[in-house]
């Protein structure tokens, strides 16, 4: 696939917002995740749209809001903007309660298009991934960052696997979420 200056400029733009960002907890600046959810997307088949996606899918929620997807969707198209704000649980600067935001977003995933789920099944595996990293140095404290409990997180991530797999995905993308799958059976093993 070629990249066109559409994603160059989408490139600049999410290490532009997400400049002062870091990784939960860590000094990871938070572009890596990005760069991560990107390379997952366009190993397993994404279109051009689904990488900027991919790069940009947490724009809404963590770097701007409502604004930032109108902005996006004036820069990059209504189909990116329309992948932006379905991988975001809120666009509220004031998140809603945890547990609520989850269970809404869940719902929200069988109601969405096979590119918001392609591009959420990719930001959840690279979370899941990193999770399982951290836990491997630090064990259970890998839970300490999260404003839920250990329990609560790997109900989500479970809850989000079934979901993916129920929503029945394109058959290419498919691998993607028996990888997933299998990241989160490994994270409640330990």
């Amino acid at each position: 696939m070629y990249l066109s200056p559409k994603f160059d400029a989408a490139l600049t733009y999410a290490t532009h917002i997400h400049a002062h960002q870091q990784r939960k907890a860590t000094e990871i600046p938070y572009i890596t995740h990005l760069l991560a959810v990107l390379s997952i997307a366009l190993e397993y088949g994404a279109t051009e749209d689904e990488a900027i996606g991919a790069l940009l899918h947490d724009a809404g929620e963590d770097a701007g809001g409502v604004g930032r997807v109108t902005d996006i969707r004036l820069r990059f198209g209504a189909d990116i903007a329309a992948i932006v704000e379905g991988c975001s649980d809120t666009l509220e600067a004031r998140k809603p309660d945890w547990r609520t935001r989850k269970e809404a977003y869940i719902a929200h995933l069988s109601h969405t298009t096979d590119s918001i789920r392609f591009v959420s099944s990719a930001d959840k595996l690279h979370n899941a991934r990193a999770i399982l990293r951290d836990h491997y140095r630090i064990g259970d404290q890998v839970y300490d960052r999260f404003s839920a409990s250990k329990a609560d997180t790997l109900w989500y991530y479970r809850a989000l696997t079934t979901a993916f797999k129920y929503a029945a995905p394109r058959d290419e993308k498919l691998e993607l979420v028996q990888e997933l799958d299998r990241t989160v059976t490994f994270l409640e093993q330990r």
